[in-house]
């Protein structure tokens, strides 16, 4: 199939990406990695009149650390996560969560900040980027606004970003505790597909073992990543095992699970109660060693 026809720019600077933006509005889609786009176009389930191609814009690929976290620009490739030092060093949620994310091909093609925007609800990165409290910084030809992760996925598909906007960088907080460890994991039909469901965990662990700090998000199973409103039963308190299985099923039980032709709600939530514990556990265990 063939996209329905539209003008194509491909601006140099992100100050004429906004230009082109302010001038086109909704008409206009921006091109990042294209794994979603251009097969939604062939498909003709969108039919912008306008695309702008981020891809000569340099200033969006920038990787910095900063104050022991990091900066990552919107064209940052999915597939610097699992190969960039820096980001495995300051995020390792992050670098646990890219092989996961497609296949390597279209991970050496994908952006981070295209799949955010994107907002699939099975995908990993909105997830990821919510227990990491990531702050994103949107800009357009008016000025800039930050927002943070959780506020930035409105549902399914939505996000926070206006017509005339685009997400400039992601920032990543560094350790919000002395002891921080993370936890992810997936269920999907096979390799590369896109998660039944999954979990993600930070959890942040004082000098004596206690829990100050507990966020944990369950993705797939709805129509956005959720974040559990029960990890905060583990706060001030030493995490055990039993603990963390209870909060992990406390947290599904908060799911407005959907049901599809792959899996039940049913199915959904009861994955999600293990896959949560499960990175709990993990995320506990690695804050305990560090």
């Amino acid at each position: 199939m063939r996209p329905a026809p539209f003008d194509y720019f491909a601006p140099r600077t992100v100050e004429e990406a906004l230009d082109l933006l302010a001038r086109h509005g909704e008409d206009a889609k921006l091109l990042a990695g294209g794994q979603s786009l251009v097969p939604m176009m062939n498909m003709r389930l969108v039919r912008p009149a306008v695309i702008v191609d981020l891809n000569r814009v340099a200033a969006l690929g920038a990787v910095r650390e900063e104050a022991g976290g990091l900066r990552l620009g919107a064209l940052v490739r999915q597939h610097a996560l699992e190969r960039d030092g820096r980001i495995a060093n300051a995020a390792p949620l992050l670098a646990d969560a890219a092989p996961l994310i497609g296949h390597l091909q279209t991970r050496a093609r994908g952006t981070i900040g295209g799949s955010l925007a994107h907002a699939d609800p099975a995908a990993e990165l909105p997830a990821c980027m919510i227990a990491l409290d990531a702050v994103f910084h949107l800009r357009n030809a008016r000025g800039r606004r930050a927002c943070r992760a959780q506020d930035f996925i409105r549902g399914l598909l939505a996000t926070a970003l206006e017509p005339d906007e685009l997400l400039a960088e992601i920032e990543v907080p560094g350790p919000p505790a002395p002891r921080t460890g993370h936890g992810f994991a997936e269920v999907a039909r096979r390799h590369g597909d896109f998660a039944l469901v999954g979990a993600c965990a930070v959890l942040g662990l004082d000098a004596a073992g206690v829990c100050r700090h507990a966020r944990l998000v369950i993705f797939g199973a709805g129509d956005g990543p959720h974040l559990a409103r029960a990890t905060a039963a583990l706060l001030g308190e030493r995490p055990a095992a039993a603990r963390l299985a209870e909060v992990g099923r406390a947290a599904a039980g908060e799911l407005d699970a959907r049901a599809d032709l792959h899996a039940t709600s049913e199915y959904r939530r009861r994955v999600a109660a293990g896959l949560a514990a499960r990175a709990l556990d993990h995320a506990a265990e690695r804050a305990e060693a560090a």
